[in-house]
Formats: structure tokens, C-alpha cells, sequence
């Protein structure tokens, strides 16, 4: 099943970068990266019908972390996970 997540920030500072993460604008959850400690914590989950919020979760923290570790600590103000 292809799937494409759409991050959009909320907000930025040294410690954490926080998303608004779903299928779309109009359905969205949010979640922290905390830069420091390395980790990634859901605040608020995705409400899909028939799909688990770890779906869009799982995605949008693969995406984070690549911001982190493979673009060097950039996070743009949106940003997709596809696959």
C-alpha cells in the first residue's frame, strides 16, 4: 500500500521540534522529537477510520529522524514521508 504522510511544524527551539503529522491537513496528530535525548514521542495520535495510529506515527518518526541524523539537524517547515 503506498501512503504519504505530511508533516507541517508547529514549533521549533534548541531541545525539540514539534509536527502536526497525518494523511492530510484536515486529519492530523502531533508529535515531539526531543533533539537532545534523541527521541520521538506522539502527543497526539491520528484518528483514521480502519487505520491504526501507529501507521501514520511509525512514518512521520522514520521522517523526523532522518531529519535529525541524515540531513544534519534541519527541519523544514513541512515535509512528507512517502513510500
Amino acid at each position: 500500500m503506498a501512503s504519504m504522510i505530511l508533516l507541517v511544524k508547529q514549533t521549533e527551539d534548541d531541545e525539540k521540534v514539534i509536527y502536526r503529522f497525518g494523511p492530510n491537513e484536515r486529519k492530523m496528530g502531533l508529535i515531539e522529537m526531543n533533539k537532545i535525548k534523541e527521541s520521538v514521542k506522539e502527543l497526539e495520535p491520528v484518528q483514521v477510520d480502519g487505520v491504526s495510529p501507529s501507521f501514520f506515527f511509525n512514518r512521520a518518526a522514520q521522517r523526523l529522524a532522518r531529519c535529525l541524523f541524515r540531513e544534519g539537524g534541519k527541519f523544514p517547515e513541512r515535509t512528507t514521508f512517502e513510500s
